[in-house]
């Protein structure tokens, strides 16, 4: 078997990313291409977890939910990456992938609890497991779940998939000028003011020495490049 640099990864995935290039909603497409990605790592066997977000349906409720409460609004979030998780489940199962979803919050006649010897037994056991809800609180984000599942998992680092390859001195969007880091401490990203993640998610990776792995999620071979430890993305560290 291939040798990995990662033997249990927790990717975390924005629900942006299922939109492909639609307005809202889940790109068929752009999903099975992301499960494509998420098989070959599977092949290398590699244990893997998925935290899911849910911006791509709420963004469709988005302009209804103004003026709302604030918790309330959070709460449909949560629901949100648990539609997402569902869709990315079964479309794993086209592949011949055995996925489990496990949820902070209780819906049981739907998905399962999150239950943290569970989630050990089936990341064991080489099926995939997506984590959904968040961490079933309001006003955390979900790269917070994912800084705090991956340390409650043992994972040896968080795999963070973006639109971009990287993290860069700027927006390479807005500035033709920004440049690519191939690696970048916690304290030299904090002191540039990069937005790595939100600052509850970094800190918590961080304090728990779990670095960050930042790539492009539409760059094909990209998440295999990663998990085999190649020059690709962004890793940042202590």
């Amino acid at each position: 078997m291939t040798q990995t640099a990662y033997k249990r990864v927790l990717l975390k995935l924005s629900g942006e990313a299922l939109m492909g290039d639609d307005a809202y909603g889940i790109n068929r497409a752009t999903i099975e291409g992301m499960v494509a990605d998420v098989a070959e790592v599977a092949k290398l066997g590699v244990e893997l977890a998925i935290v899911i977000g849910g911006g791509n349906i709420f963004r469709g409720v988005a302009p209804g939910a103004q003026g709302m409460d604030r918790a309330t609004a959070d709460y449909m979030g949560m629901l949100a990456t648990v539609m997402n998780a569902l869709a990315l489940a079964d479309a794993m199962k086209h592949v011949g992938l055995t996925a489990r979803v496990m949820s902070a919050i209780g819906i049981e006649q739907v998905v399962e609890p999150y239950v943290r010897p569970k989630a050990l037994q089936y990341l064991e056991e080489g099926k995939v497991v997506i984590f959904a809800a968040g961490t079933g609180n309001p006003f955390f984000t979900t790269d917070t779940a994912a800084a705090l599942r991956g340390s409650e998992i043992g994972a040896e680092i968080v795999l963070k998939a973006t639109k971009v390859d990287g993290v860069y001195s700027a927006d390479p969007k807005k500035d033709a000028s920004a440049t690519l880091y191939s690696t970048i401490t916690f304290d030299e990203a904090i002191a540039k003011h990069l937005q790595v993640m939100d600052a509850t998610a970094f800190a918590l990776c961080r304090d728990q020495k779990l670095p960050i792995k930042v790539f492009s999620i539409v760059k094909p071979g990209a998440m295999k490049r990663v998990i085999l430890g190649e020059n690709e993305g962004t890793l940042v560290h202590l």
